[in-house]
């Protein structure tokens, strides 16, 4: 090379690509491929680790010629092979040359691309390689043979030992392997996160679903105040308890319910167990809370509480709101039950102090409070209404008329007999009606 002939530029990386240049710059030197006219080479050339061109045009097509991909960068690799997916299997349709293999010569047929689109000619070597497996080989690699030497035993290709078809081989070949992957790459709706995404889009939309079945009836039987649960809750049993016939119920009623409900559902998202039936209510409770307290307001209220031992014998305390809405008419709220670890009177004003301070009803608007006649709750010194007056002098208490009517039923079926005879008799009737 004299002085005065200019030397080659540097071919870019392939991340120069997406970065601005300048227009003196930009333009680099692409090495031709070799003549179609001359196919017959005398030395072989060797491919070398070449720098990634500025675009897919300048990556190398021969097969012969181009670098591993395995010996590019790490960080490179992704982006060469989604090039070279876009440029296909280099597949020249040209006078292939001869070559002596045995007692005639013999030569690459055009018509194998068409039975192995995967298949590669290199002009350079006249030597045949599998683009796949090229896209996907690793230093270790498989076939040698299809991707780094290239081959050339064009008289096996025909007749029982076909070395194309032993390259493909099963369904776990490595060639199948790669074939996979590149229908990935070519195809991007078969991508993995695609697939992915589209599987968890049903499943979010199935899991809506289920969930919505399961809060309509757990909406159904609290309304109407009816048991969830049952005494027999397998499958085979004839009467699950309420909240499972009912959502065999609308399962029968949809065929898009049915789907996704019980038996149909997944182990682990079925939303049936105990565990959901009271978050479920528990939510539901809160939005009816929500609502008592917005008709509540501003104005004055009273409280009515009792409690009562459960069958699990732990102490629950109801409480009741009473109040005039904007309307003016009178209201009486079932609030909240509250489990309380014993009955004196200082726990009981906590606990409801604390439920009334959690929906911003301030106690200094109390303006009555309605009790049983037990000593913890009317004891005028260190009773639960003694409690409340020192907060709010204005919260007066009145034993609860309910009460009185029991206490005096109770005194006067005591007393006269024909009266307890005839809630005797009243009991036995409506047990055995």
């Amino acid at each position: 090379m004299s002085n005065h002939e200019p030397k080659p530029k540097r071919s870019k990386f392939i991340d120069s690509w997406f970065k601005r240049t300048n227009v003196e710059s930009s333009s680099s030197n692409v090495v031709s491929e070799p003549s179609i006219s001359s196919p017959n080479i005398d030395v072989e050339p060797q491919p070398s680790i070449p720098e990634p061109q500025n675009n897919i045009n300048g990556l190398e097509r021969d097969p012969g010629l181009r670098c591993a991909i395995w010996k590019y960068p790490v960080n490179e690799r992704d982006s060469i092979r989604k090039a070279y997916v876009l440029l296909g299997p280099f597949q020249p349709q040209l006078e292939f040359p001869f070559t002596e293999q045995g007692s005639q010569p013999r030569r690459f047929q055009f018509s194998w691309f068409k039975d192995n689109p995967w298949l590669e000619y290199s002009i350079a070597l006249d030597r045949a390689y599998c683009f796949p497996c090229f896209l996907f080989d690793t230093e270790d690699s498989h076939y040698p043979a299809f991707t780094v030497d290239g081959f050339k035993a064009w008289k096996r290709v025909c007749g029982g030992d076909n070395v194309l078809m032993k390259h493909v081989g099963g369904l776990n070949s490595p060639h199948h392997a790669a074939m996979q992957k590149w229908d990935l790459l070519r195809n991007p709706t078969k991508q993995i996160e695609t697939i992915f995404q589209s599987k968890c889009s049903k499943d979010i939309e199935d899991n809506r679903l289920r969930l919505k079945a399961s809060i309509e009836s757990v909406r159904l039987l609290a309304n109407q105040g009816a048991p969830f649960r049952g005494h027999d809750e397998t499958e085979n049993s004839l009467n699950a308890g309420y909240f499972r016939e009912v959502l065999k119920s609308f399962s029968r009623m949809s065929v898009e319910v049915e789907r996704v409900v019980l038996g149909n559902a997944p182990g682990n998202a079925k939303y049936i167990s105990p565990s959901i039936q009271k978050q479920l209510l528990n939510i539901l409770g809160n939005k009816v809370r929500n609502k008592i307290r917005e008709e509540v307001g501003d104005s004055k209220y009273c409280i009515l509480v009792d409690e009562a031992v459960d069958t699990s014998s732990k102490e629950q305390m109801a409480i009741i709101l009473r109040f005039v809405d904007c309307q003016g008419i009178i209201r009486e709220r079932f609030f909240k039950i509250v489990s309380v670890p014993n009955t004196t009177s200082q726990t009981l004003k906590d606990e409801i102090s604390k439920v009334l301070t959690m929906y911003n009803l301030q106690v200094r608007n109390m303006r009555g409070q309605g009790y049983d006649g037990a000593s913890n709750m009317r004891g005028i010194y260190n009773g639960l209404q003694a409690l409340f007056l020192q907060e709010c002098p204005y919260a007066y208490y009145v034993h609860c008329f309910a009460h009185r009517l029991q206490l005096t039923l109770n005194a006067t079926a005591k007393g006269v007999y024909e009266i307890w005879q005839f809630f005797f008799n009243s009991k036995f009737n409506c047990e055995f009606c």
